[in-house]
């Protein structure tokens, strides 16, 4: 536990990446949200996904957390187990926190109807349903999700090369147009709406669990064999 800890400090021995760019990225998409919303005419509910932008980085520092600290941990002596779990829990810390900042920003949405402007940037009333910790939980879980699948792709590119990951990612997308293809040809996309109508937040971010933990125990199977 000890060195899986030692793990969590190295990683955050660059706290720009984990914390202070994800933060600028935050504040930065905001305020030219507001700037814009300030252009607009009053009145009309106006919702912004410029929210997304620091859950997308977080793909980003999912590969960066990979290419650039694990040869560094190996030449520590420190386990692809232990480099993994406090990789993991790093992202973990950091999406908690981002999550937190995600919640507050609603609440204050709520409290002033929207910055007084009638705007959205972090409330959205589907997030919204299963309340404050409903939200929490959706947003940590959205967070990791992105921060794995960075962290999956950076596992590929380091154990097989640029080209099999290419070719993955296409086969990802193969797969995912044929799932499309599939729904259409079946006339069931009115189904699939409904059933995450009926998932909600809370059900999307419970599955988003397991699609993490699949995503993880996959990264770690393929960070075992991957040269530093």
């Amino acid at each position: 536990m000890s060195r899986t800890l030692n793990v969590v400090r190295m990683q955050l021995i660059n706290r720009q990446t984990y914390l202070w760019v994800p933060l600028i990225v935050l504040g930065g998409s905001l305020v030219i949200t507001m700037l814009i919303w300030a252009m607009l005419p009053p009145g009309s509910e106006k919702y912004s996904g410029g929210a997304q932008a620091p859950l997308w980085y977080f793909g980003v520092v999912g590969v960066q957390a990979l290419t650039l600290t694990f040869p560094f941990s190996q030449a520590m002596s420190v386990t692809r187990r232990e480099f993994a779990l406090g990789t993991l829990l790093t992202a973990g810390l950091t999406a908690g926190i981002l999550s937190a900042i995600f919640v507050v920003g609603g609440l204050i949405e709520q409290a002033t109807v929207g910055w007084g402007m009638n705007g959205y940037f972090f409330f959205l009333d589907w997030i919204w349903q299963a309340g404050p910790l409903g939200a929490a939980l959706f947003y940590f879980v959205v967070a990791m999700l992105f921060f794995v699948v960075g962290f999956w792709a950076a596992t590929i590119y380091k154990r097989f090369g640029a080209t099999w990951l290419t070719i993955t990612l296409v086969g990802v997308g193969l797969v995912l147009v044929g799932l499309m293809w599939l729904t259409g040809r079946l006339n069931a996309w009115a189904g699939v709406f409904a059933w995450f109508a009926a998932q909600g937040s809370t059900g999307l971010a419970l599955w988003g669990v397991l699609l993490v933990a699949v995503l993880a125990a996959s990264a770690f199977a393929t960070l075992r064999r991957a040269v530093p």
